[in-house]
Formats: structure tokens, C-alpha cells, sequence
């Protein structure tokens, strides 16, 4: 797959080099805002005294900008407070981090806390995020950090450790016992990485999911689910995908409404396990959830009270009964299907669900940018101007089956930032995508008129206000078009395109030698690859231009190259 204009080819080869220097990755993750957690610290350590944050004050503007703004009623009394200042013996993690550390405070982010819980499940996720060695007590200076996936890197978050307190309580997530402090760390870490905790009102816990993983979400509605959903569901359990559902509300009225039988509408809740066991002589589906508040719990069939657990074998009992009200609790799966709307299943890899056989599908993942003007065209409804979003092709060469002709593929659109943008009012676009067929030449980028001649192939399910939009598809082998727009036309935003195809799709490597620059020979497939047909005499004039005395480009020469060239065939065409 390749961007079709001469800047998403450059953005290309400047990503893949830094990728093959692992910058990016959780090993070698970037730093946020430029803050190095252990100069910081040792700074702070050799110095004696404790980190304070420039960069995430401790003042009501880190709180929020609305219901949380300065002086609003939700934020009076509180006071910014290290854990040694009101606990009398604070710890980081006590015996591994548990569903228990997560409770919900007085913010709107069960979402962000429903998949902070799944990722206790799952210890060598959770220490990518949540990096091992800090503590209240080996080396304190005030100083942690986390580490998120955001828009197709890591990034490594520091902040101090000044919380904000009412009445001597924390008041956003916190711990059963009070007395760990990991998760209402990691909250403010990605409230810093969001601008402040109010940008964390409200959302879907797939985004959570995502930015703990870098993996795939991908939606069920329950009222649609296939036949075969418990046996994807535990799957998923076993590959260490991450899963939350909710229930629908029909109006706002019904947000957090709770109902006859103890469920929370509008909530975000965690799948954490699924169990089949023998009640009465049948085999009996089981699902656990975990409500974020870490209580009000299913009071139906399965609850931690009823009577169907007295019909089990004991030792099965004993495993898996547990009456605190922690608000973990576990219900029949046919209940499950008729109490709640829908289900988020986040895959590590894209392949996760596909089958029984575990295989390694392929991934491409490209920014790109809507702007008004150029950029910004809108939907198919907008047919004058849909033809100027962004393009990109998708070869698919090979069937998944030999002798079949389907190729199965999942696209991922993402806009980025959103969150941080609320401050300035703005909130999430209504994003989708749409799939041509397209034979012609490398480099194409579709018209009008052929937009207006042709259907899609293929498209997203819908258009919606999500941070992700992701479909799954299968197309017979052949070169596509993928155009990804917000629904109306001169919205502007940033995004992220991510193609996971079960066979390579086809893809043109700039840096063969991952020498960090071009030969002569590298930088022709990369030009061709950008649209630019050349002749012989052409090239070598380029060559003698742009190429170093070693006949190789580096970076900064081929992006002029690129931006010369197409501003000449700009003029031209």
C-alpha cells in the first residue's frame, strides 16, 4: 500500500528509517514534550528535593475547562497533594496490580478505567505501560512516568506525583484499599497527554484499549452478533485481547440509569473472563464483567448471591464464586446477549479473531492530514469536492485460500489529537472511508469524474463521531483506492490510515539496505512509487543535482526533490 502525493512518500521513508531504528516502539519510546524520566529523577535525587512539573502544573487549569474550569463548583476545595502528604504509608503496586486498584472517582472516564482493568489481566501489556522500578520508597523523588501508544508510536509521559485531593480523598480514580497509587498515576499521565482530566469525559473504552496496546478494536452490536460470538469471545480471552461493553441509553436521561437487576446503562464495563460449566446436566456459558466503580453489581442469574452457584461442583465454586462487592460479577452468556448493546474486542494483532490457527498478518500504518481548501472534501454525498480527500492504494495480490479469489484486509481510520482540541471547543469529526477499484498507473490520484462513474467497492459500515472507524473486508486480488474523508466537506483534521492485510500487500522498500539514505536505484522506485514518470536523461540530472559524491540521497535532499517535482508537474498538467 502507498500514499498517492510526493509528501506522503517522504513521510514514508523518514518513518520507515526511524523504525528500523526502533524509535517509536515501546523499547525505545519517544519523550513526551521533550522530558527525560531518569535524568529527571536523578537530577531531583542528587538535588534533595522533589520533581514538580512545569509542564502539567498543579493548578485548576490541568483539572478541566468546563464542569472542572477554574472556579466551577466541582473543583472547590481541592487541593493538589502528594500521596506522603495524606496517606500515612503509600505504595506504587501492592502484590501486582489488580481490578481492585481501579475505582472510579468523580470523573466521567469509566471507559479509560473499564480497559485499565483488562490490562491487569495481561502483566506483560500492563508493564509496558506502567514500566517496572517505581516506588513511594527505592529511589522516590516525586517523579513517574507511563508509557502510551498514540497514533502509531509510543510516547513516555513524566509527571510529579501531586494529586487532587478533597476532605484528604483522592478525587478522581483510586484504590480499594487507598493506600496504592499506580492507577491514579497512570489517569494523570494520560490526562496530561490529553491537555487536562476533563478531556477524559466520556468515550469509548476501545480508544483506552488502543493506546495501552497499539492493537485493533473492533465493534459487535449484540442484537447482530454471529452465532459463533462466545467461541470469538473466549479466543479472545486466551490471545490476550482486551474487551468492554455497554448498554445503549435512548436518551440522556438514561445515562447511568441503573436497571431492575443492578446494570448502568451508558457505562463502560470490562469483559475479564468466560467459563463454561455443568448446571444441571447442561454445559452452561458463563461471562465475568467488571463494573469501573467497584461496585453496583448484576443482581440476575450467576450474581455473586444467587442460587445457581449451590448447582455446581464445589471445586468449581471455589474458583470462581467471590461475594465482595468489588463490582466484578459474573453472568450467564444468554443474559449477557440480552442485557447489553454492545461489545469491543481489542486484538493485539489483526489476526486475532480470524481463526484458530494463530497467524501474523501484515500492517501499514500513514498519516495524513484533511485541510480546508485542498484537503477537506467531504463524503460521496459531495461529489464536487470528494475527489480531493486524501487517496490511498492497497494492492492485493494474493487470496487467503489457494485457488479462491478473496483477500481479507481491515482498515483503520483514526483522527488524532481530538481530545486535546477540546479545550478550543472542538470535539471529534464524524469519519468514515470509502474503497474503488482502480487499474492504472502508479501514482494515480482518482478525479471527479471518475468518482462520479464508479461505485465503491467496499466502505466503512458508517460514518460516526468515534476517535476509529474499522471494517473488515474480503475483495478479490487487484489494485484499490482507499479515500478516507470526514462526512461534511472543510472539516479540518489530522489522522491515521492503518491496513492489516492477511497476505503482504505490495509495497515499494525506499531504504533497501536500511542505510539511512538512497542509492541511486532506491531513490527511482521511490520517485516512481510517488507518480513521477522519468526519463533516463531526467534521473541522471536529478542525480547530479541531489546524490552526495557516493551517488547516495539522504533525507533532507530527497524531500526538495519531491517538492520541486511536483510543483513542476503541478505547472504542467
Amino acid at each position: 500500500m502507498e500514499p498517492i502525493c510526493a509528501t506522503g512518500v517522504a513521510a514514508r521513508l523518514r518513518s520507515e528509517w526511524d523504525r528500523n531504528d526502533g524509535i517509536g516502539q515501546n523499547h525505545r519510546a519517544l519523550k513526551f514534550l521533550g522530558q527525560d524520566f531518569e535524568s529527571l529523577r536523578a537530577n531531583c535525587l542528587q538535588s534533595r528535593r522533589l520533581f514538580e512539573d512545569e509542564t502539567f502544573p498543579a493548578q485548576p487549569s490541568s483539572l478541566g475547562f468546563k464542569e472542572l474550569a477554574p472556579g466551577s463548583a466541582k473543583t472547590r476545595g481541592v487541593h493538589w497533594m502528594r500521596p506522603t502528604e495524606f496517606c500515612s504509608d503509600p505504595h506504587f503496586i501492592v502484590d501486582g496490580a489488580t481490578r481492585t486498584d481501579i475505582c472510579q472517582g468523580a470523573l466521567g472516564d469509566c471507559w479509560l478505567l473499564a480497559a485499565v482493568a483488562c490490562l491487569t489481566l495481561n502483566e506483560p501489556l500492563l508493564h509496558r505501560v506502567v514500566p517496572h522500578g517505581q516506588s513511594f520508597h527505592h529511589q522516590y523523588a516525586g517523579i513517574f512516568h507511563f508509557q502510551f501508544w498514540q497514533f502509531g508510536d509510543w510516547v513516555d509521559v513524566v509527571i510529579d506525583d501531586r494529586l487532587p485531593v478533597r476532605d484528604g480523598k483522592l478525587l478522581f480514580v483510586h484504590s480499594a484499599e487507598g493506600a496504592e497509587f499506580w492507577s491514579a498515576l497512570a489517569e494523570k499521565a494520560y490526562a496530561k497527554l490529553n491537555g487536562c482530566y476533563e478531556a477524559l469525559s466520556g468515550g469509548c473504552t476501545s480508544e483506552g484499549f488502543e493506546d495501552f496496546t497499539g492493537g485493533v478494536t473492533e465493534m459487535y452490536e449484540l442484537k447482530k452478533a454471529p452465532p459463533n460470538l462466545y467461541s470469538i469471545i473466549r479466543r479472545a480471552v486466551e490471545r490476550g485481547s482486551l474487551m468492554g461493553c455497554s448498554i445503549d441509553i435512548t436518551s440522556f436521561f438514561d445515562m447511568e440509569a441503573i436497571t431492575f437487576k443492578k446494570l448502568v446503562k451508558g457505562h463502560a464495563y470490562s469483559v475479564t473472563g468466560v467459563e463454561e460449566v455443568e448446571f444441571r446436566g447442561n454445559l452452561t456459558k458463563l461471562i465475568r464483567i467488571r463494573n469501573p466503580w467497584g461496585e453496583v453489581e448484576w443482581t440476575g442469574a450467576w450474581s455473586d448471591d444467587s442460587k445457581e452457584w449451590s448447582g455446581i461442583d464445589p471445586a468449581i465454586k471455589s474458583r470462581l464464586h467471590n461475594c465482595c462487592e468489588d463490582g466484578e460479577f459474573w453472568m450467564s452468556f444468554s443474559d449477557f446477549m440480552k442485557e447489553f448493546s454492545r461489545l469491543e474486542i481489542c486484538n493485539l494483532t489483526a489476526d486475532a479473531l480470524q481463526s484458530n490457527e494463530l497467524k501474523k498478518w501484515n500492517s501499514s500504518l500513514y498519516t495524513g492530514e484533511w485541510r480546508r481548501g485542498s484537503t477537506a472534501g467531504g463524503c460521496r454525498n459531495y461529489p464536487a469536492t470528494f475527489w480531493i480527500n486524501p487517496q490511498y492504494k492497497i494492492m492485493l495480490k494474493d487470496p487467503d485460500i489457494e485457488g479462491q479469489d478473496g483477500c481479507s484486509f481491515l482498515v483503520a481510520l483514526m483522527q488524532k489529537d481530538r481530545r486535546r482540541l477540546r479545550k478550543e471547543g472542538k470535539d471529534m469529526e464524524t469519519i468514515g472511508f470509502a474503497i474503488y477499484e482502480y487499474l492504472g498507473r502508479v501514482g494515480v490520484h482518482l478525479k471527479r469524474d471518475f468518482l462520479l462513474t464508479h461505485m465503491s467497492s467496499a466502505r466503512s459500515e458508517l460514518f460516526i463521531n468515534l476517535r476509529e472507524v474499522s471494517s473488515r473486508f474480503c475483495l478479490p486480488a487487484g489494485e484499490y483506492i482507499v479515500i478516507p474523508s470526514t462526512f461534511e466537506p472543510q472539516k479540518e483534521g489530522d489522522f491515521v490510515l492503518r491496513v492489516f492485510s492477511e497476505k503482504a500487500a505490495d509495497s515499494q522498500k525506499f531504504d533497501l539496505d536500511k542505510s539511512g539514505t538512497m542509492s541511486s536505484y532506491e531513490m527511482r522506485l521511490a520517485l516512481e512509487s510517488a507518480g513521477f514518470k522519468l526519463t533516463n536523461h531526467l534521473f541522471q540530472l536529478i542525480i547530479l543535482r541531489y546524490a552526495k559524491p557516493d551517488l547516495n540521497v539522504d533525507f533532507d535532499s530527497f524531500v526538495t526533490c519531491l517538492i520541486r517535482l511536483e510543483s513542476m508537474f503541478s505547472e504542467w498538467s
